[in-house]
């Protein structure tokens, strides 16, 4: 069942034993720490590692404006980008030396494949990753909403496996990475 951003600061607020939420401008404590709290820590857990589901490819937009040093092109960032993860030349998403600088991406080529990590829609998250960020969110709501510490620091504890079981859940629907181009392979050939 696909959830929404409400509905899992709700499940966050109900493990710490808090009142869940029908809206984020409803008034309450709980709505104030949830819309102040919930943007930063979904885009830091999205950011966080490559998740199948948020690594996109695109082609990326050559601006007109030429960066000052170093690189012949700047080029635009992606709608909802979070973070690069590598960009390539033609039909290849990786092998290209760039920078992110001002939101733009600098690179010599004249055209880029950029691989990256963007903010889908919170419909389109799966299971896994909604318990993840759950567990996150409890742990951040925690201590402003019940002033525990030792609460806090547990369900901390819980997130960070949580957060581990996703990413090997997330790592199941990929190859495994292999070494490539290392020379001392090549050498035993």
């Amino acid at each position: 069942m696909a959830l929404t951003a409400i509905a899992l600061c709700s499940r966050a607020l109900l493990k710490i034993g808090a009142t869940g939420i029908a809206s984020f401008d409803e008034g309450t404590a709980e709505a104030e720490v949830a819309a102040n709290l919930y943007p930063s820590l979904r885009d830091a857990m999205l950011s966080s590692h490559p998740w199948n589901f948020a690594t996109a490819q695109s082609a990326l937009p050559r601006l007109a404006a030429v960066p000052a040093a170093d690189f012949a092109n700047a080029f635009q960032l992606p709608p909802g980008f979070l973070r690069a993860l590598s960009a390539g030349a033609g039909s290849s998403g990786r092998g290209l030396r760039y920078r992110i600088h001002e939101r733009r991406l600098h690179a010599g080529a004249s055209a880029v494949t950029l691989t990256y990590v963007f903010r889908p829609d919170e419909e389109a998250f799966p299971a896994f990753f909604d318990q993840a960020l759950i567990m996150r969110l409890a742990a951040e709501f925690c201590l402003p909403l019940t002033e525990s510490t030792s609460r806090a620091e547990l369900l901390h504890k819980l997130a960070e496996e949580e957060i581990r079981r996703a990413r090997l859940i997330d790592a199941q629907e990929d190859t495994p990475a292999a070494i490539e181009d290392f020379s001392l392979i090549e050498a035993r050939r």
